[in-house]
Parts: structure tokens; sequence; C-alpha cells
């Protein structure tokens, strides 16, 4: 199972809090462990001068012992410190162990286990030593002070355990304080989730609401919200589209079944059957046609792409579709105007189609007599061929649907028994497969149609 976001960031609390609090106590450490190394050495230093005070400033004849006498008394008073004194007078030697210490703080140790007084146990105590010049009065004199370290070897360890708990229970805290603030901070998160989840097939027109959502969770609410408009269209695209085809077949379909009950209702002699046989197959083909377009726009929208590219002049592939279409200009007596020209890599299969349906539409929806503009060009790395002619004016909202398939600008479809509303469709799977785009204008009745291909 996945951790949810705000247990993330709660670890991610934890992380963050167990790391600065690895450091803080890092450092309170090294600095508690200088101070109680320099406590340490003070309290031996300070012994270290009250001797050397009575070894430089005594005048006694008997001075070795009144200063074994002090020592004796200063270690009775404090059982935490010893004392140390060596000469090759052995009036002033004082301690037991004294050659021990001597040897460690001679081969550089700070400290030496020692074994205190009237009992078995030994106690680390860290050394150090002075030595005193031999006087009048008086040899030379060397004499060492130690201090137990044992209480202050407890006071770091205590403050290492308490310090080691405080990290604990403070990472812990972070990481709930982590979660609650992460909850509380994916609270929009969790009503944005709520709102998508209210958006269905029966209220589509339900949208987030941005004003409610925080900056950094607006551009994401806008995103949504588009990509809500975009399905919605695509949704309502569908939805027409069982009633585009049940429109689309139901004509052919009808004219099928009628024909041939007509012809069973009596008898029939030979060329009244092939004539009856010749008009069902013309619906025949009309129905193969609108199934073999609807089979090539599939395979378009699965990102099929124009294979077998060949460097071809656009005028001429143009010449080629007005001599194919000569007949429909003639009876419609329309003419066609090529400017321009462009060489272009195309399938010229593909390329031929999309063009003949461009003038197919070009001719079928201008007056008689009309003259149809093809422009031809490049622009950047695409080429453009595009068909003007003079037409009734269309709405905005209707060129951007021309492309749609079996859209009609005719709702009434009164010359569906001329096409199926699938032509522009091609055009535009067409120019998707060369990596091209496709366009529509109407500006002073003059309807201009046309797509581009990739030049590369």
């Amino acid at each position: 199972m996945r951790n949810s976001i705000a247990t993330r960031l709660a670890l991610m609390f934890a992380a963050a809090a167990l790391a600065v609090f690895a450091l803080l106590g890092f450092a309170l450490h090294h600095v508690l462990a200088g101070e109680l190394v320099r406590h340490q050495q003070a309290e031996i230093d300070a012994r270290l001068e009250d001797i050397s005070y009575m070894l430089q400033y005594g005048r006694a004849p008997n001075l070795g012992k009144r200063i074994q006498e002090k020592l004796d008394t200063l270690g009775s008073a404090d059982s935490r410190t010893r004392t140390w004194m060596w000469s090759d007078d052995p009036a002033y030697r004082f301690g037991d162990e004294v050659t021990d210490v001597m040897a460690a703080i001679d081969e550089g140790r700070d400290s030496v286990d020692v074994r205190m007084p009237d009992s078995a146990k030994t106690r680390r105590m860290r050394v150090r030593s002075r030595t005193m010049p031999a006087t009048a009065t008086r040899p030379a004199v060397r004499f060492m002070a130690g201090v137990d370290a044992q209480p202050f070897r407890d006071t770091l360890r205590t403050f290492e355990t308490a310090l080691l708990l405080l990290t604990l229970a403070g990472t812990g805290l972070a990481a709930a304080l982590g979660y609650w603030i992460a909850r509380i901070g994916l609270g929009p998160v969790e009503r944005l989730s709520e709102e998508a989840q209210r958006i269905g097939p029966d209220n589509r027109a339900l949208r987030l609401q941005l004003p409610a959502l925080p900056r950094e969770l607006a551009r994401l609410g806008v995103s949504f919200n588009a990509a809500l408009d975009r399905l919605d269209a695509a949704y309502a695209q569908l939805a027409t589209f069982s009633d585009d085809v049940a429109h689309e077949l139901r004509t052919p379909l009808a004219n099928l079944i009628g024909q041939t009950q007509v012809a069973l209702g009596r008898e029939r002699n030979a060329p009244e059957l092939r004539e009856v046989l010749q008009s069902n197959l013309e619906e025949v083909e009309r129905l193969r046609a609108i199934v073999a377009d609807m089979l090539f726009l599939a395979r378009a929208e699965q990102g099929v792409r124009a294979r077998g590219l060949v460097a071809s002049s656009i005028a001429q592939e143009v010449g080629k579709t007005v001599e194919f279409l000569d007949l429909l200009l003639d009876e419609a007596g329309m003419t066609v105007q090529v400017e321009g020209d462009a060489v272009a890599p195309i399938e010229t299969s593909l390329f031929r189609r999309a063009l003949t349906n461009l003038l197919q539409n070009a001719i079928q929806h201008s007056r008689p007599g009309a003259q149809v503009l093809v422009r031809i060009g490049s622009h950047g790395r695409a080429a453009e061929v595009s068909f003007s002619n003079p037409s009734a004016p269309i709405a905005p909202e209707q060129l951007a649907r021309l492309f749609d398939r079996f859209y009609r600008i005719d709702t009434s479809r009164r010359n569906s028994g001329e096409n199926h509303g699938l032509g522009l469709s091609i055009v535009k799977a067409v120019a998707v497969m060369h990596n091209g785009t496709v366009f529509a204008r109407s500006v002073g009745g003059v309807t201009t149609v046309g797509f581009s291909v990739a030049l590369q």
C-alpha cells in the first residue's frame, strides 16, 4: 500500500528534525566534553599551585615532612583528588604508586588507573605533573596531582542519555506535528478530490471551484477544468455519433428495403429485375464507401503516418484532380484557377483524396458558374493548399466544426444523397498523417478551406 502524502511529509519532517537534533547534540556534546576536561584540569592545576607555593616559599628545616602532612590532610578532606611527590631525597616523597604515575605521565598519557585508599578498587584519574628545581634549602622535586574522572564521565553519560531521549521524543513530536500540519495543508486537495468525484455523465457541466483553491493548486485546477472541457466536447461528439451514423445509414438501407419490397410485390421480367439490382448496387456501394471512410478515419486516429513519401509538385496534383472532376465542373459551369506552387513530400494517393474532397466541397457549395481559386504556397516548414469559392457566410462556431465527422452546416441533410459528411474529416486525417494542419475561413462571402503538409 502506498504511503499518503501526509505520511511522506511527516517522515520528511521527522528526518529533518532528527538531523537538526543530531547536529545540535553533537555540538553540545563536544562543548560539554571540553568543559568537563577543562574543569578537571582546573582542579588539578589548583592542587599543583598549592604544592608549588609550599615548595617555593617554605623555609622550615623539616619542609619535606610538613608538606607530606599537608598533602595527607588534603587527601583525607577530598577523596576525589590525589597527590604524589618524588625526589632523590626520601623526605620529599609522598603517595603510593608514585612510580607508576610518573611512568604513565612520561609515556604521554593524561590518565592512569589508581587504587583508592582503604579499597581494592581502582579509579581512572586524570593526572598532571610539575618539577621544581633544587634550591639551597631543598632538592629538586617533581610533584603530581590527579582528579577522579569517573564523576565527569558519569555526568557526560547522563547528558548523552538525556540527549538521546530528547532527540527521539523531539523526532516523534516533529513527525506527529508534521502529519497534522500536512493533513491541514492537504485539505484543499481533499476538497478538490470530492469536487472531482461529483462530476459524472449526468452533470458534465460541473467544474472545480477555482477561487476556493490556493495558489499552488490553481494551475492544476485550470488544467483539470480544461481537460474536462475537452472530454465534455469529445463525449458530446461521441453521443451524437450513433445518431449521425444512423442518419447516414438509414437512407440507403431504406432504399434497399423499399426497392426490394417493390420488386417482390409482383412478377418482374429480367430488365426490371436488372434495374432493381442496379439501384440496390448503388446503395450498397454507398454503404461500402461510408464504412471504408470510417475505417480510414479510425486508422488515422491511431497514429498511422503517411508512407512512401514522394517529392511532388502540388500544382500538378491539383491539375490532375481538376481533370478527374472535369465532368462535375462542366455540369456546374464552374472553372478553377490555380495560383502558386510548392514541392512537398507526400503520399500521392492520400494527397489526391484530400484534394478531391476539397474540390467536391467547393463545387457543392458554390453557385453555378462560379470560379474556384486554388492557392498554393510555402510558409515556414509547411506547404499549404487552399480552395476558395463564393458561398453564404459561415458563422465562426460552425467553421470550428467543419472538420468534425458527419457535421453539416445544413442540418436538414438535404444533400445526404450526394455525400455523407466525412469528406472534410478525411482531409483533416490526411493533413495529420503528413504532420500538417487544417484551416477554414469565411470572409466577405468567400469561404476558404485548406490544409498544410510538412516540408521535412
